[in-house]
């Protein structure tokens, strides 16, 4: 092989190297008007894929040319007609690289594999719960295979102070955590809160504290000097969650009872504001008079509240006037007239509110009259006020009284138990673990 030149000049790349005329050395003939890439490896790290891939991609990119020369895809050792005595000793070693095709550089299983989107997996969580929240973690667990149940030692001191443990502490680092709370009386707080303040600390990867019920929802009022808003006390307890590895703490509530405790909590928290309305609309389509259902707001509160949710349902919507210490509900829009009509609010307590909106739509003529609440507080057992319509009349009574298992107290005293029918949040809370 004639060879044109036989002065060597360096590439910029550490492994490569080729040989390039210069007419300046009386030695050579110019007897070709072209040049000739040499590739020679210079360390047992550059090895014969590498050399096809550069080939290749250098043909690709440049026509096959680099720095203007043309690349021989088939290397052999310099011609012995060279008129330089020392041109053979200085190719000695040099590889032959056979040709390669185009395939061999992005072949269609390569091509197919890196056009697939990414598989996503499940988060798995470990789910932690306090002794009331047994039952719907368990529910909850059922839902998904990527929630493993793990439990705690909830024991207490002779003094009555929280004596408490959590097994295998170094089983959790690394993972998704989670805990089930319910803060159903001012007794049981304190111990829960050591846990919410422990777990983050634990080298894991994420912590959500599940609060189905945010307890002091309705006391943020101040309406005299001297009121203390006990909702902005908790929020701020909980904004002070010990960031873990992946951030901050993400808390899930079910229809907090005013839209603006949102705002009382900090950054150190993220709330994640969900409703348990999905699983009435649902239970709403199973009835044997779906077609002939409207929704009631009791006040003007719950209508701005959930009417977005509702809005293809007709509505009533009726008001709250006080008359010294009475609260009296009236009519304010809408007909009830031969419906079956579903009075919806965020809680009940007492449930005077509601026995009154009953009272009122099944004087203006509502065929059927249910309610639900997303949460079932009924203090001093104020769920015995109301009775179970088995075709007598809506005037004092109801067909449904659906809640959800966010209070598993009172879940406890009124399964079972008509009119009342129990809309677990097991499916919803195990979605919001997945974010």
């Amino acid at each position: 092989m004639a060879i044109a030149a036989a002065a060597a000049v360096t590439v910029s790349s550490p492994n490569l190297s080729y040989r390039r005329g210069n007419p300046r050395l009386p030695h050579q003939q110019e007897t070709a008007a072209s040049a000739t890439l040499i590739v020679k490896p210079r360390s047992a790290i550059f090895g014969r894929r590498a050399l096809s891939s550069f080939l290749y991609y250098s043909q690709r990119n440049d026509g096959g040319r680099i720095g203007g020369l043309p690349i021989r895809s088939e290397m052999t050792t310099a011609s012995a007609a060279s008129d330089d005595p020392g041109f053979a000793d200085r190719d000695a070693g040099l590889h032959h690289i056979p040709r390669i095709s185009p395939l061999m550089a992005a072949s269609p299983v390569v091509a197919s594999s890196v056009a697939l989107p990414p598989k996503r997996y499940k988060k798995s969580v470990c789910l932690f719960y306090c002794e009331e929240m047994r039952e719907l973690a368990e529910r909850v667990a059922l839902e998904s295979d990527s929630i493993n149940l793990r439990s705690i030692s909830w024991r207490k001191f002779e003094d009555g102070f929280p004596n408490l443990f959590i097994p295998n502490a170094h089983g959790i680092r690394g993972q998704h955590v989670a805990f089930l709370a319910s803060f159903s009386s001012p007794g049981v707080i304190f111990e829960q809160l050591s846990v919410i303040f422990a777990l983050p600390r634990l080298f894991i990867s994420s912590f959500t504290l599940v609060l189905p019920f945010f307890p002091t929802g309705s006391y943020e009022r101040m309406e005299d000097e001297g009121d203390v808003a006990t909702a902005f006390t908790l929020a701020r307890t909980l904004s002070n969650i010990p960031i873990s590895r992946g951030g901050p703490t993400s808390l899930v509530i079910f229809d907090i009872h005013a839209l603006q405790e949102r705002f009382y909590f900090g950054d150190s928290v993220l709330p994640c504001f969900e409703s348990g309305v999905p699983l009435l609309k649902n239970r709403l389509q199973q009835l044997p008079d779906s077609e002939n259902i409207s929704i009631a707001f009791p006040d003007d509160g719950a209508w701005k509240r959930f009417h977005k949710q509702l809005q293809h349902f007709p509505m009533i919507i009726c008001n709250k006037v006080r008359e010294g210490d009475q609260r009296i509900v009236r009519l304010k829009e809408g007909d009830p007239r031969g419906r079956h009509v579903v009075i919806v609010d965020d809680l009940v307590q007492s449930g005077g509110t509601l026995i009154e909106c009953q009272k009122v739509l099944a004087t203006h003529g509502a065929e059927r009259v249910s309610a639900y609440v997303t949460h079932g507080i009924f203090p001093n057992r104020s769920w015995e006020r109301f009775n179970y319509d088995n075709g007598v009349g809506p005037s004092n009574r109801l067909s449904y009284f659906w809640i959800t298992d966010s209070c598993p107290l009172t879940v406890k005293e009124v399964k079972n138990r008509a009119p009342f029918e129990i809309l677990s949040l097991a499916g919803e809370i195990a979605a919001a673990l997945q974010i």
